[in-house]
């Protein structure tokens, strides 16, 4: 697995990223920073972590609302929990092990 160094919101972290998928996480990262330095410049929230968790929220509700195309059954069977997983390890790296944003 390849490490990237990534700047969201001014700071910078490393992450995991497999082989092929940079693009992907660079996007994601820009997405996030993006949500995240909106919510902190609209002047409401100032706390990081709270900053943190209301992107996240705006981004999974944005990712809910949108619509899902049929997938071919071989595909399906393809999506577990180890896409889970990797997903949550990736984010107790991000946060740290004190669970707040390094």
């Amino acid at each position: 697995m390849k490490q990237m160094e990534v700047t969201i919101m001014g700071q910078s972290y490393i992450l995991g990223c497999p082989e092929g998928g940079e693009q992907s996480l660079l996007e994601a990262v820009g997405n996030v920073d993006r949500e995240m330095s909106a919510i902190r410049d609209a002047g409401k929230v100032k706390a990081r972590e709270r900053i943190a968790v209301l992107a996240a929220l705006n981004l999974a509700y944005a990712l809910a609302e949108r619509p899902i195309p049929p997938t071919p059954p071989a595909a399906s069977a393809s999506i577990g929990n180890t896409d889970v997983d990797s997903l949550i390890r990736r984010i107790d790296q991000a946060l740290g092990a004190d669970g707040q944003l390094l």
